[in-house]
Order: C-alpha cells, then structure tokens, then sequence
C-alpha cells in the first residue's frame, strides 16, 4: 500500500478527573449547569430562555511536543503505510508537532478563518457579523523562516479550525504564539504581515518566557496536575522557588496576550481565551474594559477541588477565571469541580447557573465538543481510501482487529490495555491466531525521562507477548510507534471489529467519535474507559470499563468479539446518531450564542445592581442640611478587614473577634463632636462588643437589632415591646448547642433576643447539610407555635423573635433620641450604610421618601417589621407562617418599653412616634448605602470597609471649620452588622 504526505499528530490531553463518578446532563440536552457540590446531584435545569436544543460537542486540537490542551486524541498521520503492520520491531520517532489551539494531524488543509457564512440563527444576527476574536496559546499554523523576511506557513486545519469555520456570520480572527521566537523587529513585521493574510495575529514571546510560562508553568504544573498526576516533588526547595518564578513568568505572559488583544479590540467583539495556558487573561482584560464579551474555556479535566486546592497559586487563578462571562467545560464533572473549588476555596457561592461573588454572576456549563463527521463520511467515499480499506482487508483475513490509536502518554492507559489483551490470551487460547490488536502510540516529549521510561515499557511488554503468543507469520500485537495520515486512518477506522481506549484520565478522547464516524457499514463495538469525558456522551452504546481492572478489560474483549450483530447495531445506531448530530461546528456556535446571552443577562443584572454612593453629592448635601442622621453598620462595615491569605473562610480567631478599623478613629471622633451631628452604630452584636469597641465616643449605641440603646456616656436601655414573647428560648438554645457539637467550626452567639448559629468556617457542603438539619428540628419542635422569625444568612442561621429588625427598632430609637436631645429641628439629612441581612435592610425603606409615610407608623404604635422590598425582590428572612395570627397580635402590642435586669428602661413618659415626626427629608438629602452587597433596597453601594473609611475620612475632613464658612446642623450616623 502506498503511503500519503505525513502529517500531523495530535495529543489529547483532556483527560477525565472527578473524585466520584457522577451524571452528567442528557447528550441532547443544551450546555449544563453544575451544582455548587463535589457531591453531585441530577443536572440543574438550564434557562427557559436558551433556545439550545440538543448541543453537545467536544473539541479536537493539537498537540505539540509536550501535553497541550486543545487537543482531541484525533489520530494523526505519519509517514507509515498500514502494509508496515507486519512483525517488525516497535519503532520510536518524532512526529511533527500540531498547535496546541487546534490543528488536527492528518487533516486536509483547510482555508484561512474567512469564506462566506450565513444566517447565524440563534445569535439573532442576520444580515451582519459578529467579531470573534479567538485567543490561544498557538496559532492554527506553522511558521518556518525563508529569510531576513520571509515565511512560509502551513495551515493546521484541527478541530477548533473546522469548528469555528462551521459557526456562520461570525467574523473570526486568531490570537496566538507562532511557535518560534523572532527577536527581530524586521521578522516580527514580516511574520505579522504573513499571518494577517491567514486571518492570524501573532503573540512575540522570547525564549526565556516561553521556558518558564509554557515548559515551567503550563507543562511543568498546570497540565499534571490538572491530570491527577500531582505536583512536582523531586527538590522541595527548587520546586518552590520554581513555582514563584514560572507563575510570575505565567502573569507576564498572559499580559502579553491581552496587550495585543486590546490593540485589535473593537466594541462589541467576542473574546473567546482557550485553555489553562491562559487562565489569567480574563483578569488581564476585564481590567482593561469591564464591557469585554470575555468566554474561557478548559480543554483538560478540571480536577476535584481536593486535588486542585494543593496549587499555590490556587485562588489568584480562580478569582482571574471567575472575571470571564462565560467559563466552559467538556462535561459536567469538571464544571461541578469548578464550582465546588470556587465554593471551598474562595468561600463564594455556588448556584445552579455558576458561581457567585457579591452579586456577579460567573455562568459556568459544560460543552462537549464533537468532531466533523462528515468529513469522516466522505473521506470512506474517495478511491485512496477504498484502496487502504481493500488492503487491510486482505492483510487481516481471518482475523478480528482491534485498534489502539493514542499519543503515547502517562495518562493514555497504553500499557493497562496492552495487559489486559495478554490476559484475554491467556483466558482465551482459542482466540491467539483470530485476533490482532493494532497500537498506534505516537510519541511526545521524547526529551523527557518519564515519557522514555514510558516508552521503553510499552516496548518490553509489547515483545513480552508477542514472543509468547506470536509465530513464525502472525503475531498479536502490531505496534506503531508514528501516526498516520488521515486517509490511512478512516481505512484502520473502517475495517476495525473493536476500538479500545483505556485512558486513565481523559477529558474527551476523540479517537472513540472518529471512530463511530467510520463504522457505518461495518458497525464496530467501542470498549471505552470510563474516565475519558466521552463516555458521558456515548456509555450508553460503548462497553465502559475501568481501566485499571485488568481482568475487568479483558471480559470486556471477549464480550466484544462475541456479541451479536443485534447488540452491535443497537450500540452503534444509539453512537453514530450522537457523534453526526453533535458536531465541532455546533459546539463552537453554541459557546458563542451562550456567551452572547450571558452578557446579555448580566447586563439586566447590572442595571439591577446599586450604583456607587456618589462621595460628593454625598458630603456637599451633608454640609449644607441643619440637621444630620448618620447611621453606620459595623460588621463588614467599620470593622478591620482580616488578611485570610487566600484561605476559605479567612482567619477565625481573628474575625471572630470584632474590631474597629483603627484608620476609623479619627474621623469617626471628629463626626461624633460636631453638634449638628447625630451619630448611630446599630448592629446585631451584644452590648460589650460596641462598648468595647466605641466607648471613647461621643454616639449612640443600638445593640441587637436595636433592642438596647443607650448614648456613651450613658446607661443601657431596652426598647423592646413590652409583651414581647420569649419562652422559645431554651428549647432552641439546645438545637443550637446540639448542631454546634455536630459541626466542626461552627459556633452559636446567644443573645437575650436572639441566636445566632454560624457556619462560616466549617465544610461548605456539610454546614449545608447541618443548617438544613437544624431548620427541620426548628420548625417541628421548639419554634413550631412560637411567634419568631429565622433568619437565613449565606453561612448562618438566626433565630429571633417577631418584630426585632433593624427598621422596626428605628422609630423607637429616634423617639428615644430626639427626647432625650430636646430636638426641635427637624432632621434634614439622613446617611444609612451597613452591611445588612435582607431581612434587616427594611430600614432603608423607613427612611425613603418615595415610600408612603405609613410604613413607617403603624397605627397603634405597632412594631411588627416592614418587610417590603423593591423591585418585588422578596426578603432572605424566614418566619413562621403558622403563627401569623399571634404575630398579628404581638404587633400590636403596647409600645411601652419594658424593664430588663442588670439595665434600664427607656423614659416611657413621650411617644416614640415622636422620632418619625422630627423627619422632614427630601428626596436628594437621603443617602442609604450597601457595603459589599450588590442585590440591596439600598440606594448606593460601597464595596468593602475600606471605601467607607476613606469616604467618612473625606466627611470628617470637610467638616472642618474653615475661614468664612458655617458648617450645617447634625446629622446621624448609623452602623449596622448582620
């Protein structure tokens, strides 16, 4: 037989990586959503919204000399011809290096990303295209030097290529490393100018970065680990110093790209980053424009996060990760690890769409990329190939073939499957001269010491067995160490009786869908290993095993070779009916489409989400009112931040104990001594934390909810009802105390009007899991007739009685405030920021003008708690519906104050309502403010504790007398903490 041009190879180094097997989403369902657990769990239910039907792909790229990840397992071609399958010794070689964004070896050339395309459906584009700006690692060519300025370049047309040439009205151009270093500005002009031709822009990295970026970081690291293989362990020292260096060398790297990624930006083109090489572009380019159509997507297994949060680097990745819109996977495993590192590491919040933080939504989905098939299907129709396909025939008569097409890789299961073909031998004698299995196992990284050892193993075992079952004119194994060239390939497809992949970790293995492609006559049983990402997609028609059972693969085999032509057909009808429907164009469409509603929605989000307390206005309408409220929060609000390094959940010692921000001091006493100005710290802590913490000022001071007030130079009050039920308060103190024995790191924080159980620093998944378990014993035992509310924050449960919020407690502290400082003018000027609990954040309704004055008095002195929200966005609080009618009476209980031991009451001889009467805000003179808390009734937003030091140090500054200049009347000032 004569052999084609040689041509490329390709790796696969998608390997497949979860700590439990777990179901992934139907094969024709659209791209899937994770659940915020390693645990697993049925597939969340997608939007209504998507009109993605049945769209499962999975990417084929390249491979170069060392593990990349857009590659697909797609055999590639070597200059061999399948006549050379005789008994010849297994022979080493190089095979020439495919780009790690996507060639496929083999593959016929295909033009430049350009050509027409039409009707681009799902995007809704007609009549224009959309920019997609693709960003990889390598370019989809090879570039050779013909002079001071001259190139010659050759087209890798792989799986990624065929994709987006498939995805219509889409205007494409490639980002990416040319593969050679060009330190010269005369062949880095020519190279650009070559590649722009090809639709390519190149990425200029030296020698040096490429070293400690891509041989360092991405292969030395990122790539092992991400295939269970660990980190490195040989020199601790070394390894340490190493990671510093080839991580910074990753950052400078990743920078590089998005610098020419920001020269050919233009608005409202897509940016579509591929791979872990580059992780830390989304980050790069949100920095640089927040509006960016930012999509990353992983071509390898992403592992569980017990495996993944080894990596130094682990947060810094993620959080960079988390900046992209739209953050893509093979399978639904590596998407639910994703998110479960997310949720364990970072502490954020996983939902069923992806991963949240304060607010912002980071969509996260599986989508399986698919191969052309077609090309496949037309390729078994050309004379060349029926040439081949007639070859082998007569070469194998009389014989099953079974084939072994992989790179030759740790994590390829070659030697595992070359055991367990020994094993059906020796089982099975009758079968050693019916039987041949051909191995084509394409070399990588030959320079490598492992990947040699792995080499010379796979030889010795291989001439172990056949000097044990082989003769003098047969033996059982035919070994390749080269690839093939692609017509060569579909013939080996065709005629193959049984494929065998037994990858140990595999993201998607291709080899198993090209496969299928070319078994439309023959019809072929696929043995598949259960860990490759493919068997999500075709378990149902392959044989799955577990690769490292020997025995279990060679049962298998037999199974194989001995089933049915009913049972073949059934099997191969349910896989060629999801490998022709679920091609490599597609999955690049869908991608694109999904990432275009993503930012669509997160842009309805956004307009949802408050805008920045405007610090001038703020401060110009605070000087020029009479009569100032400030009220402030104080956990997460004036409280000093606590460095966790990048640990979940931070320092418990340390935030457990509350602190104000020692920067706060100073601005907070120059608020406090102005006259005109009325100081509030209001938050759910007890009454020694304030003291603790603002006795050298002169504020007032709301402690648990509001509950107890008194000014600091003062005595402790209650502002309690007076009928104010609390007989459930032992019976849940036990609940408390039983669910803090059973959760590591949980505590409970018992206050006289509430509890508080929090789970913060224990196990995501278990203090869900316990929190659950408390609610139930709550709502069937100790509060099931009692008249409390439970409050449900993201890492705690608190349990309180009717009608202790923030809102509802104001009024009362107003009137108390306003009696005891004789207040005749009206209060002018209100500022509220914390950060609250939504069940708390009815406060911010309290003070709004556009809210009618009733809902801020009730009649009959009511204290039952406004629980209205904007938007229709209901509250986080949670109260017993059961006993609405001894709420109802509750509320309207009598206002006065009652006596509390070890502290006094509040003067019951004037009307609290008094506090709402002394109000007479405008519109623009109110100023309630969210810290850190996106989704808020309030009508500002400061992100952390540090944007309210600096914005109170800027008040406290302005208020200052200055020359010629008569500051304003009082304000209040009121702080709050969950």
């Amino acid at each position: 037989m004569s052999s084609d041009a040689a041509g490329v190879q390709r790796r696969n180094i998608n390997s497949r990586g979860d700590d439990a097997a777990m179901p992934t989403a139907s094969s024709n369902s659209p791209a899937s959503s994770p659940f915020s657990n390693d645990g697993g769990g049925p597939a969340s239910p997608n939007r209504m919204l998507r009109d993605l039907r049945g769209r499962h792909h999975l990417l084929s790229t390249a491979g170069g000399a060392s593990p990349d990840a857009m590659a697909t397992d797609v055999a590639q071609p070597a200059a061999a011809s399948l006549t050379d399958f005789s008994a010849q010794p297994p022979e080493a070689g190089h095979a020439n290096s495919m780009d790690d964004a996507g060639g496929g070896g083999g593959h016929t050339s295909r033009p430049p990303l350009s050509g027409p395309r039409s009707g681009f459906r799902r995007l809704g584009l007609r009549g224009m295209k959309q920019r997609l700006l693709v960003v990889a690692n390598r370019l989809p060519v090879s570039a050779n030097r013909r002079g001071e300025d001259q190139w010659s370049l050759e087209i890798s047309a792989g799986g990624l290529v065929s994709a987006l040439l498939g995805v219509k009205d889409v205007d494409a151009k490639w980002i990416g490393w040319a593969g050679v270093n060009v330190p010269d500005e005369v062949g880095q002009r020519a190279l650009t100018r070559a590649l722009a031709e090809k639709r390519c822009i190149p990425v200029f990295l030296d020698e040096e970065i490429v070293h400690q970026y891509y041989n360092g970081y991405c292969n030395n690291i990122l790539w092992p680990l991400f295939h269970y293989l660990g980190l490195p362990q040989e020199d601790r020292l070394a390894t340490t110093r190493n990671f510093e260096s080839q991580f910074d060398a990753y950052k400078r790297a990743n920078q590089m790209f998005a610098d020419v990624v920001y020269e050919h930006y233009q608005e409202g083109d897509v940016i579509w980053c591929h791979d872990y090489h580059l992780m830390f572009l989304p980050k790069c380019l949100k920095d640089h424009d927040i509006n960016m159509k930012v999509g990353w997507f992983l071509h390898t297994p992403f592992p569980s996060s017990e495996i993944y949060r080894t990596l130094p680097s682990r947060s810094e990745l993620l959080r960079s990760v988390l900046c992209a819109d739209l953050v893509g996977f093979h399978t639904y495993d590596y998407a639910r690890h994703f998110v479960s590192a997310c949720t364990r590491i970072l502490g954020l919040e996983g939902t069923p769409e992806g991963v949240e933080d304060q607010g912002k939504l980071t969509r996260v989905a599986a989508f399986p990329i698919g191969i052309d098939s077609d090309r496949f299907k037309r390729a078994l129709e050309l004379p060349a190939v029926k040439r081949h396909i007639n070859e082998l025939t007569q070469r194998f008569a009389g014989r099953k073939v079974m084939l072994g097409v992989d790179r030759l890789d740790m994590i390829k299961g070659i030697p595992q499957k070359i055991l367990a073909f020994e094993k059906f031998l020796e089982e099975n004698p009758e079968w050693n001269d019916k039987v041949v299995l051909l191995q084509i196992a394409v070399p990588t990284r030959t320079d490598v010491p492992e990947y040699q050892k792995l080499t010379s193993q796979v030889h010795e075992i291989v001439g172990r067995i056949n000097g044990r079952f082989g003769t003098l004119t047969a033996v059982p194994i035919h070994h390749l160490d080269r690839s093939l060239d692609f017509h060569a390939l579909c013939a080996l497809y065709a005629v193959t009786d049984v494929a065998l992949v037994t990858s140990l970790r595999d993201g998607m293995n291709l080899v198993s869908y090209e496969y299928v492609a070319c078994q439309g006559s023959k019809k072929g049983v696929l043995i598949l290993s259960e860990f490759a990402g493919a068997a999500q997609s075709l378990g149902a028609g392959a044989i799955l095993v577990n690769p490292w059972n020997i025995t279990e693969v060679a049962d298998s085999i037999y199974h194989a070779l001995t089933m049915t032509s009913d049972e073949r057909e059934k099997r191969h009808r349910h896989n060629y009916a999801h490998v022709t429907t679920h091609t490599a164009q597609d999955w690049a469409e869908t991608f694109v489409c999904e990432l275009n509603d993503t930012v669509a929605e997160a842009q309805m989000r956004t307009r949802q989400v408050p805008p920045v307390l405007p610090s001038r206005t703020a401060i110009q309408q605070y000087l020029q009112s009479r009569n100032r409220l400030l009220i402030l929060g104080f956990n997460s609000t004036l409280t000093e931040p606590v460095e966790s390094s990048g640990r979940r959940g931070g320092d418990q010692i340390k935030e457990m104990e509350l602190k104000l921000h020692p920067d706060l001091k100073g601005p907070l006493r120059a608020l406090c001594e102005d006259e005109r100005t009325t100081v509030i710290v209001l938050s759910g802590s007890d009454r020694s934390v304030l003291d603790e913490n603002f006795g050298e000022f002169n504020l007032w001071l709301a402690a648990e909810h509001g509950m107890f007030l008194r000014p600091t130079d003062g005595e402790w009050m209650t502002t309690m009802p007076e009928h104010l039920n609390m007989d459930w308060v032992d019976s849940v103190k036990h609940v408390f105390e039983y669910f803090t024995e059973r959760t590591p790191r949980s505590h409970f924080e018992h206050r006289e009007t509430s509890f508080v159980w929090n789970y913060k620093y224990a196990d995501v998944e278990f203090g869900r899991l316990q929190a659950r378990d408390m609610l139930q014993h709550l709502w069937t035992g100790p509060i099931s007739n009692a008249a409390v509310d439970v409050v449900q924050g993201s890492r705690s449960v608190e349990v309180r009685s009717v009608g202790v919020t923030k809102g509802a407690a104001i009024d009362r502290i107003l009137g108390e405030i306003v009696h005891s400082k004789s207040m005749v003018t009206p209060i002018d000027y209100v500022l509220c920021i914390g950060h609250f609990l939504g069940k708390d954040e009815d406060i911010y309704v309290f003070f709004d003008p556009e809210y009618p004055s009733e809902s801020k008095i009730k009649p009959d002195g009511a204290s039952v708690s406004v629980d209205r929200r904007q938007n229709g966005r209901p509250s986080n609080g949670r109260s017993n519906s059961r006993n609405s009618q001894s709420r109802a009476q509750k509320s309207q209980a009598a206002p006065e104050r009652s006596s509390s031991s070890g502290h006094g009451t509040a003067n019951s001889h004037h009307d609290w309502r008094e506090g709402s009467s002394v109000l007479d805000l405008k519109g623009d003179n109110y100023f309630s403010c969210a810290v850190g808390r996106k989704r808020s009734n309030a009508r500002y937003l400061l992100n952390s504790s540090e944007d309210v030091v600096s914005f109170l140090r800027e008040m406290a500054e302005s208020t200052t007398p200055r020359a010629g200049f008569q500051p304003g009347a009082a304000d209040y000032m009121y702080l709050d903490r969950q």
